[in-house]
């Protein structure tokens, strides 16, 4: 039985960096025992409420009553300064950032872009991708190979400037500005990277809007137009947030994907011995590296009671969804690595109506390039100890800055 009862306020400012490459920190876990829901420090100095269960967060991000919209008073950031609170107000809100009817709208206007239909006529190509740069790979004569750089970063790159009509020139430009847009590196970098990317968005719309083209803008333009307005503002918003989102997510699971596999051969072997299993591992994979921890945070609008504990009305609510996806009421031995596990009901994605948008064009991705990776060649291994890569712990997406793996 969950208890239901809320944590005192802890000295622990949150997030914590995680001290283990595959779990989460001790910190969380401990929280986590106290109780369900606990009041915590940020790293900003403010306070707010910090959900921690999987059943408590899954109910958080199903109720209306919690907004999303950063701009509202209470909400809890991580960077409380002026400036970061002066951009977030001055700029149309990401469809991240959207509540009730507007959120719905903005969705609805997208959607059809993920249908399983429109997913599956992309697997043929998504696969070629994938084939393409591990036939580079097989090709060099040096040896190891930065399996970020080889596999990981191009695949969903090629694939989300494909679906997007992005210039594929250009993912160093993009690549590198949401890489510092996600790492805890300092204010004005962050900043000029937004700026720089955003602006490079801009253009890219506007082009669109002039030379239409078969893909995912063009589209959208063509279809506010048949309503008589085009919102340039709001297709900025949405490409910036689908060209950002749809790559490092994805790359970031494809490397720490390699790593828990190689590192657990009893469980790589069921999925190459099983192709059938590689979905389930995805979901597993997903589940145990939750890469983007404490990006579901809400503001409440009203009084709301969650799991037994009273919170008011401008209180800021951060799900930590890594907490949620290793706590043992939801699935047992967290810490164990199980590709049968079954763990669909992960709270990676989120849950409730902001739901990962693009989750099944990750998930085909994922299964196509471990499917690929390990038939192709089934003698990869890592090239440094596991304990000795370079995690990400200075980002906001977990993930390791450089694989080398040889074969």
């Amino acid at each position: 039985m969950t208890k239901s009862v809320a944590g005192e306020l802890t000295g622990l400012k949150l997030p914590v960096e995680r001290g283990c490459p595959f779990s989460p920190p001790t910190a969380y876990e401990r929280l986590r025992e106290q109780a369900p829901i606990n009041k915590v420090r940020l790293t900003s100095g403010g306070e707010a409420w910090w959900v921690s269960g999987h059943e408590e967060g899954r109910a958080v991000l199903a109720d209306g009553r919690f907004s999303s919209d950063k701009r509202k008073d209470g909400f809890p950031l991580f960077t409380l300064d002026a400036a970061t609170l002066q951009q977030l107000r001055s700029q149309p809100p990401l469809m991240l950032g959207m509540d009730g009817a507007e959120h719905s709208s903005a969705r609805r206007a997208v959607i059809g872009e993920f249908t399983v239909k429109r997913l599956a006529a992309l697997r043929p190509r998504i696969q070629d991708i994938v084939d393409h740069f591990i036939d580079d790979m097989l090709a060099t004569d040096h040896r190891p190979v930065d399996l970020v750089q080889a596999l990981s970063l191009p695949v969903p790159s090629l694939v989300i400037c494909e679906l997007l009509g992005v210039p594929y020139t250009d993912h160093d430009f993009f690549q590198s500005r949401t890489t510092m847009m996600v790492r805890r590196t300092s204010l004005e970098d962050r900043q000029r990277a937004f700026a720089e990317l955003r602006a490079y968005i801009d253009d890219l719309v506007t082009r669109k809007e002039s030379e239409p083209g078969d893909d995912l803008f063009s589209r959208q333009i063509a279809r506010q137009r048949q309503k008589g307005t085009i919102d340039h503002a709001g297709l900025v918003s949405l490409a910036f947030l689908l060209l950002t989102a749809g790559h490092e997510t994805t790359a970031n699971m494809i490397s720490l994907g390699v790593v828990a596999l190689l590192t657990h051969p009893q469980q790589l072997a069921l999925i190459t011995a099983d192709p059938d299993k590689t979905p389930m591992a995805v979901e597993e994979l997903l589940r145990y590296f939750t890469i983007a921890d404490g990006v579901t945070s809400r503001v409440t609008t009203e009084d709301v009671e969650i799991g037994g504990v009273s919170i008011k009305a401008g209180e800021g609510v951060i799900v930590s969804t890594l907490s949620a996806n290793w706590d043992p009421a939801a699935f047992k031995d967290p810490a164990e690595l199980d590709v049968e596990r079954g763990a669909r009901h992960h709270l990676a994605f989120g849950f409730g109506p902001h739901q990962c948008l693009g989750q099944n064009l990750a998930r085909m991705e994922l299964q196509i390039v471990f499917d690929t990776l390990f038939r192709r060649i089934p003698t990869l291994r890592l090239a440094a100890p596991a304990e000795d890569l370079p995690f990400k712990t200075d980002a906001v997406i977990y993930g390791v800055h450089e694989l080398p793996v040889t074969w």
